[in-house]
Parts: structure tokens; sequence; C-alpha cells
């Protein structure tokens, strides 16, 4: 399971009961849980921001300590590239980050939990779950 940057801001926020809810669940059946190095970016530009900025650098390297780390590499290059041109073909873009981790649940097979599903269920042949 691919873990979207939104999902795991609501964990690292720790106030969203469908959110823990749903964090608890992956937990107890064992499913594998990944990050793309994309969302590694999107987290730590927040982290930066923030008025509380080693505390929040502290817990987004706590949480991904517990995560498998997709690298956005070729192939995952390659096949966002393609994912941009189909979006773009359809007149359907959506933000250049989410499609980039589009491109690398493609690529590793691996379906996306999100709350964005509006976005990324516009990418043709990718599993998107929401909570």
């Amino acid at each position: 399971m691919l873990l979207d940057t939104t999902f795991l801001i609501n964990l690292l926020r720790g106030k969203d009961p469908q959110v823990l809810k749903r964090a608890k669940e992956l937990d107890e059946h064992l499913e594998s849980k990944g990050v793309a190095s994309i969302t590694i970016m999107e987290l730590w530009r927040g982290a930066m921001q923030s008025l509380y900025q080693e505390t929040e650098k502290r817990k987004v390297n706590e949480l991904l300590s517990s995560l498998f780390q997709y690298p956005f590499q070729e192939l995952e290059a390659k096949k966002s590239g393609e994912i941009e041109a189909e979006l773009i073909k359809n007149g359907t873009m959506i933000d250049l980050e989410d499609i980039m981790i589009a491109g690398v649940a493609k690529v590793h097979h691996e379906p996306i939990l999100t709350r964005n599903k509006k976005h990324f269920s516009k990418v043709h042949g990718l599993h998107v779950e929401t909570y």
C-alpha cells in the first residue's frame, strides 16, 4: 500500500479518527506500507515551513523510519510522463506531484491510500483506496 501525503499528514496530526482507524487496520492486517520519495519531499517541505520546524522534522523522520520508501527513478519518471501525457490529452490534469506519486504506484503495482480520490481516480488503471 502506497500512503499518500494527505493520509500521512492527517496521521501526523493524530486527530482524524478515520485515519487512526485505517492506520490501525493496516497494522493489524500486516499490510506493507510504503511512501514515494515525492511524498517525502512534500512532508519535508511542510515541516520546513512550520513554526515548530525541529519538532515537525523529528515527527516526519520517525514516521518515515516505519515505512518502505519507493524511489523516483527512471522507470517511475517514464511512467509519470506517460500518465501526464494521457491526462493532458484527456483534459484532466492533476498536480504534478500526484502524477509522480501515481507513476511510482503503477510501476510497483501498489494501490494508493488517499483522501484525494478526485485526483488519483483520473489516472487510468490506478487502484485507489480512501478512508
